[in-house]
């Protein structure tokens, strides 16, 4: 089987297994987020932390429990940090210490679901915090970007009302129902398939091919892998991520970390189609997503398999970064499903990537990660595309624009457009600002066009929760982990408000009847649009400076 073919396969295996899932999954969670009934256990969490489970929210209210929870987080993870030292589970290397400004960057990083790393997971970070600290942000970051999706769902799905549901209930549930179950099932799966689960610190010593020993440092990391998957978060227990045989060993835990990057994130549009009573509406949003996976993926595959230079004409493709046990394809789909959701974890060196491959992944993170997105964030990005689709139509026929009986009225496309706005904004001042400065200049590894691109993968990965990198970028200064840091935060919770608003906005209306002029937004005909509005948002936005960096590298000669 040749790699192309071995690749299409790779593929296809996935689209089944993504497509079987999708209904069960896409059901239980919206019975999950529709049912009255609370467990004996979220009841005890609802008493701990003094929670009326049947008290609604308003928007505001719900956005405001979210800050404050965001923020409740940020604090206790920089802390818990700081003093890990003086905690059990410690590394034996006590000169492996967090400064405050990598502290910052740290917490800020796992709250806000991107999981960017200016550090060595593995000679950095105790076990306790790994478990007590960035694993449980794993898991409730997830739940806050579901959470919020499905407030967003009930703005559409309600009728003269101000309430959205109650934020701490979706949060528990999300957590308890959903993530917690699934990923204590497929850590099993994935301790059977290789992954190391045990408390070594860096005592264990192995002979290496050279008769020299060896430390190999162990943990509990098949447990961390599975949610940093699923939760589409991505921060790796070991430098080297995902790429590191400890955490992801063969080809097969390849596959399923991949399908765990895309499960929930394919499933939820069957929990909005659920939600808003017609489950159309849900099959085409995710054909607008998954058109836009595959296309992306097969581009990516091209651009990686490209045979340009005198050692990838003699190997067959770009090899450089890539681990020989995946191969080319099954990296390149890895770097896709990272890079489409707010994942960023990574099993291959994307600054290695070719050109225009190396385009390809910031391309995904510019689409605003919507195709499927992250855990929660691409449905609620993929709703506000169709909200300025509908606007678009509307324009062109001269109505009023109505998505799922509502109609959008300035005061939601003031909302939708300022969501779009957030991260272009960010990642290209953030650039602008990095490059002006000669002493964060001295942070690039490569001049030029590459230079410019490993400064703008870093602001867009930020800014877009994803947390993936251009290694080359040495990051871990007190200036860039506090322009990053900021850009995460801003990129994470503006976009926030914004939705829930919109929600809040939604909610308050009426229905509006179907007329002979309403746009259909369950038919190929929407689907495509929001597809082209999409592409095109992007291009406008970020062609010149992709043009100064990855397309400009692409054609030199």
């Amino acid at each position: 089987m040749n790699t192309t073919t071995a690749g299409i396969a790779f593929v296809a295996s996935l689209i089944i297994a993504l497509a079987l899932v999708h209904v069960p999954l896409g059901d239980y969670m919206y019975r999950v987020y529709n049912g009255r009934k609370h467990y004996r256990a979220e009841r005890v969490v609802y008493r701990a932390i003094g929670v009326q489970p049947e008290v609604e929210q308003t928007w505001g209210v719900y956005a405001r429990s979210v800050l404050a929870f965001a923020a409740v987080g940020i604090i206790f993870l920089f802390f818990f940090q700081l003093l890990q030292g003086k905690l059990p589970l410690r590394l034996n290397d006590p000169a492996t210490e967090m400064t405050p400004a990598l502290a910052w960057n740290t917490a800020v990083s796992f709250v806000t679901n991107t999981n960017w790393q200016n550090y060595s997971g593995e000679s950095t970070q105790s076990h306790l915090v790994q478990m007590a600290g960035l694993a449980v942000q794993n898991f409730v970051s997830a739940a806050v970007g579901m959470a919020v999706a499905v407030a967003l769902v009930r703005g559409f799905a309600r009728r003269h009302t101000g309430e959205l549901g109650n934020f701490w209930v979706d949060l528990i549930r999300g957590t308890l129902r959903i993530l917690l179950p699934i990923a204590f099932v497929f850590a099993i799966v994935l301790v059977a398939g290789g992954a190391v689960q045990n408390f070594h610190l860096h005592d264990q010593l192995a002979q290496a091919l050279n008769g020299t020993e060896q430390t190999i440092p162990g943990g509990p990391v098949a447990s961390q892998e599975v949610i940093k998957e699923l939760g589409t978060n991505g921060g790796g227990f070991y430098n080297a991520n995902s790429a590191h045989p400890f955490e992801n060993p063969t080809a097969w835990t390849n596959w399923l970390e991949i399908f765990l990057i895309l499960m929930i994130s394919f499933s939820l549009p069957r929990t909005f189609g659920r939600m808003v009573g017609s489950t159309k509406q849900g099959y085409a949003i995710v054909a607008v997503m998954g058109i836009i996976a595959l296309l992306s993926t097969v581009l990516q595959n091209a651009f990686q398999l490209a045979h340009h230079g005198t050692v990838p004409t003699a190997v067959g493709a770009s090899l450089e970064g890539v681990e020989t046990r995946f191969g080319v394809a099954d990296s390149a789909t890895f770097a896709t499903a990272t890079t489409l959701t707010s994942t960023g974890a990574v099993d291959s060196f994307h600054d290695s990537y070719t050109s225009l491959g190396g385009l390809m992944t910031m391309f995904n993170m510019q689409l605003g990660e919507v195709a499927p997105g992250g855990t929660g964030s691409g449905l609620y990005g993929m709703l506000v595309l169709a909200v300025l689709t509908v606007f678009v139509a509307g324009l062109m026929v001269g109505r009023t624009p109505e998505y799922l009986g509502k109609k959008i009225t300035p005061r939601e496309i003031k909302l939708a457009a300022s969501y779009f706005l957030v991260s272009p904004l960010l990642a290209l001042v953030g650039t602008a600002l990095a490059m002006a400065m000669p002493g964060q200049r001295a942070s690039m590894l490569n001049s030029g066009p590459h230079g410019l691109s490993e400064v703008l993968y870093a602001f867009t990965s930020a800014t877009n929760n994803n947390g993936s990198a251009f290694a080359g970028l040495s990051g871990n200064t007190e200036w860039y982990n506090t322009a990053l840091g900021l850009a995460m935060v801003f990129g994470r919770f503006l976009p926030i408000i914004f939705v829930l608003a919109l929600a809040g906005a939604l909610a308050e209306q009426g229905s509006t009847p179907e007329s002979i002029g309403t746009l259909p937004t369950h038919r190929p005909q929407f689907v495509g649009m929001v597809v082209g509005v999409t592409v095109i948002l992007v291009a406008l936005t970020f062609l010149p400076a992709l043009a100064l960096g990855p397309l400009a590298e692409g054609i030199h000669p």
